[in-house]
């Protein structure tokens, strides 16, 4: 029985629209010394690509304050911390295998032969964020995370997984949330 529920949860988890994909961390960094964080420069990368409506940048960096204030960092002109938020976004298309029942049946002396296909049932856009966080004063990556989840044109949805997925991606944070 433990083992059935085991595989239930893994089964449910592998299901879940957003997933974390990476972590990287610098070895023997001291996250409790930063107390402050901001975002780094806007006019220092192409982020007009990501402005205006149903793009998620702003509730990406929303979600992204949330979590580090949970972590008791706070916002600053002349932070501890820069943090660089990146998004790639990708056409998928959902497949599925043909079976042999939908073969045709052929009567006769014909040379047929039949092999499983997969046929697109349809198409879905799959986003992924990456978190950089830089220690200011040495102007050095200490923690890397990204995350990539479902996307869906639905702005209450839209959030919702924004929000969803940069809290999984902000448990695997080396600070844990304070309170």
């Amino acid at each position: 029985m433990k083992t059935f529920l085991l595989l239930l949860l893994l089964s449910l988890a592998a299901c879940a629209p957003e997933q974390v994909k990476s972590i990287t961390q610098q070895p023997g960094v001291d996250f409790t010394v930063y107390k402050t964080y901001n975002f780094m420069d806007v006019s220092a990368r192409n982020e007009a690509a990501f402005e205006g409506p149903g793009t998620g940048i702003e509730n990406l960096k929303q979600a992204v304050s949330r979590e580090m204030s949970r972590r008791g960092y706070q916002q600053s002109d002349a932070p501890d911390l820069w943090v660089n938020i990146g998004v790639v976004t990708q056409d998928k298309k959902q497949t599925r295998q043909t079976t042999i029942r939908e073969a045709p049946y052929y009567i006769g002396q014909r040379n047929y032969r039949w092999q499983s296909q997969d046929v697109v049932v349809g198409t879905y856009e799959e986003g992924t964020a990456t978190v950089e966080v830089v220690d200011a004063a040495r102007n050095e990556l200490i923690w890397e995370g990204s995350v990539a989840s479902i996307l869906t044109p639905d702005p209450g949805k839209l959030t919702r997984r924004i929000n969803d997925a940069i809290t999984s991606l902000f448990d695997k944070y080396p600070v844990p949330p304070q309170g």
